[in-house]
């Protein structure tokens, strides 16, 4: 195998970019070789997050948005995360044709990943393919997760800017997440307005968007498109770049990028903590200690305090 050369990712060659970011995929160990030293060319980036249920239309807005930066003289990275499949854990839609027409455009670069699971909608390594990306000097990166509703609050731990895609049948959806949806939302944007009921959901989040104070006052904004014809695109478009711009000008976008650091630090730690706990003999210890189990009357924090007594002794 041709030895794989890092500095390959800071002159923008795709290649070099795919296979970084299937080292990071495949944990392989020299992914540690190399990416303290491609990291701190990576901070400068926006990162924009774009979430919402099943069908609401991610893709064809993503896409859209794609020629809106382009247009506007920036390079950009998306980071697609598809649900996994069950056999090899790789992405399942990930053989499909996404937005192909960029496939020729060294100033796009985009990749499929499976989340492998992960129910906040992001695969565990999507950070780290952002760094990558960031890195190959991507003046954008795209974060477009699953869509599984309420259970996409991971991606305020990758973006810094995070749109939330609802579709006119998503009014009761909205109800009954309003109050964890508030939270990471910066723009709203209803897709696929031309059907009925998409001033109905519009009036609703302005409403609750109104009524819920936030931290720092800011109210997102709610919008409509039907991207597939590009109807709204544009507006939605600069309605993203001048918040960003107020976001930087005010330092809110330095704190959302410090908080979104000591998250990711935090979250690397449970992940570094897991993986030393799970081993060989813990795994062999649950599966005799739960093999017996034959009904749910016992507390299961009595299963944990045998599984961590055992992990108590080996760190004393």
């Amino acid at each position: 195998m041709k030895k794989f050369n890092y500095k390959d990712i800071f002159i923008n060659k795709h290649v070099a970019i795919s296979r970084a970011i299937s080292m990071v995929e495949n944990n392989d160990s020299q992914v540690a070789k190399f990416y303290d030293k491609i990291y701190k060319y990576s901070n400068e980036p926006v990162r924009i997050g774009v979430t919402g249920p099943p069908g609401a239309g991610k893709s064809t807005l993503v896409d859209k948005l794609i020629s809106c930066f382009i247009n506007d003289n920036k390079s950009v990275g998306v980071v697609a995360i598809d649900p996994s499949s069950p056999f090899s854990g790789g992405a399942l839609l990930g053989d499909r044709v996404r937005m192909s027409k960029y496939s020729e455009n060294n100033n796009v670069y985009i990749r499929s990943m499976g989340n492998r699971g992960d129910l906040g909608g992001l695969s565990r390594k999507a950070q780290e393919v952002g760094d990558i990306l960031a890195a190959s000097g991507k003046d954008i990166i795209i974060f477009e997760t699953v869509g599984v509703g309420q259970a996409e609050h991971d991606i305020v731990n990758a973006a810094d800017f995070t749109i939330v895609v609802l579709v006119p049948e998503s009014g009761d959806e909205v109800q009954l997440m309003k109050a964890g949806i508030i939270e990471i939302a910066d723009l709203f944007v209803i897709n696929k307005s031309d059907r009925p009921g998409s001033k109905r959901i519009e009036r609703t989040l302005v409403d609750i968007l109104h009524a819920v104070s936030t931290e720092d006052g800011f109210i997102p904004d709610v919008m409509s498109s039907v991207a597939t014809t590009g109807v709204g695109v544009k507006q939605i478009f600069d309605k993203i770049i001048r918040n960003i711009q107020l976001f930087d000008e005010s330092g809110q976008l330095e704190k959302r990028r410090l908080r979104r650091y000591k998250n990711r630090i935090k979250a690397l730690v449970v992940e570094k903590l897991e993986g030393i706990f799970w081993d060989l003999n813990r795994r062999r210890l649950f599966k005799n200690i739960t093999s017996s189990i034959d009904s749910v009357a016992n507390p299961p924090n009595s299963v944990v305090r045998k599984l961590l007594l055992n992990f108590d002794k080996e760190v004393k």
